[in-house]
């Protein structure tokens, strides 16, 4: 169990967080349009995995990205944001399938995505990502790797040897219907993997997608009657309720000035996982996590600027 006062241990290893899955093209309409009038649409790096990985990097933590994309220019741009991050691009792998992409056309409502999905779900399980499991601390992935195969075995021998590795296991259990395979019950398969990792971050939405409506309280047991060791359950401006199965703690939130909300996750993940890398214990990780996800609400984009996390503590006086 993960008592929030404890710190956790890691054995010493070169890299502190692998993060396995998707980097992709958003191509973002220029204008709003919910009847997709806009004809101009420009490109931006995309992918969750990688958005933690840099931001880790910035606040002052070493990171890695496993993750596939294509023999082409999108690929070689994707790849090529990585390296200007100083992020070793060793397990993205290119591959003969078109590198992924999602379309976003801009709206005053909720926007709806497009997914154009080939090459992220053709990652293999490389001598190079089992060195990068064997090297690393911490290993995150989210639904989008699982939901496609033959990427989701991948993952799954990810997890078996995270655990032998005695790693950190950490998933982000942000389903979705339209990335999954058709005809299947992703909503199942997202349960089961639940099991086998031990630490969950649900958002609100997240939770009310695999389990319908129900109580923020409820909503964490059932995860935690899944097998989630610690639970994360985020609630936008409200903050977000923690469970560790016997101990369960509100977090207000630290935002003050919210210019956009992408990559918000993101951000709450790097703070959270700098923290116990750098041996703050759960419960003070949790509040550094809240506070580099507030920074980030300040500014445009998924990934900015972040100051290393010693600064962000000042800031937020914590």
């Amino acid at each position: 169990m993960f008592k929030f006062e404890d710190k956790i241990q890691f054995q010493d290893k070169s890299n502190d967080i692998l993060t396995v899955g998707e980097i992709l093209i958003d191509m973002i309409s220029a204008d709003y349009g919910d009847n997709f009038e806009c004809n101009t649409y420009n490109k931006f790096f995309g992918g969750s995995p990688a958005n933690i990985a840099m931001n880790v990097k910035k606040l002052g933590i070493n990171s890695l990205v496993a993750s596939a994309v294509g023999k082409d220019g999108f690929g070689r741009f994707l790849i090529n944001h990585l390296k200007q991050f100083n992020i070793d691009t060793g397990c993205i792998q290119q591959v003969d399938y078109s590198t992924s992409m999602v379309v976003v056309t801009k709206s005053k409502a909720t926007p709806i995505p497009i997914f154009y999905r080939e090459a992220d779900y053709y990652m293999e399980y490389t001598n190079e990502l089992k060195e990068a499991l064997k090297n690393s601390k911490i290993v995150h992935f989210s639904c989008w790797p699982i939901s496609r195969t033959p990427v989701r075995n991948t993952i799954l021998k990810v997890i078996e040897q995270a655990r032998k590795n005695n790693m950190l296991v950490c998933f982000d259990p942000n389903y979705h219907p339209m990335i999954w395979q058709k005809g299947e019950n992703g909503i199942e398969y997202v349960k089961s993997i639940v099991s086998k990792v031990d630490i969950v971050k649900p958002s609100e939405d997240d939770a009310e997608r695999l389990f319908g409506k129900d109580t923020n309280e409820n909503q964490i047991e059932k995860f935690l009657k899944l097998g989630a060791k610690l639970v994360i359950m985020t609630l936008g401006k409200d903050g977000a309720i923690v469970s560790n199965g016997v101990e369960t703690i509100k977090f207000n939130t630290l935002a003050t000035e919210v210019a956009d909300t992408t990559g918000a996750g993101d951000a709450f993940w790097s703070g959270f996982y700098a923290s116990i890398i750098k041996g703050y214990t759960i419960k003070d990780a949790l509040k550094l996590g809240f506070a580099v996800s507030a920074y980030k609400l300040k500014y445009t984009g998924a990934v900015v600027d972040l100051p290393k996390l010693e600064e962000i503590k000042k800031m937020y006086g914590l």
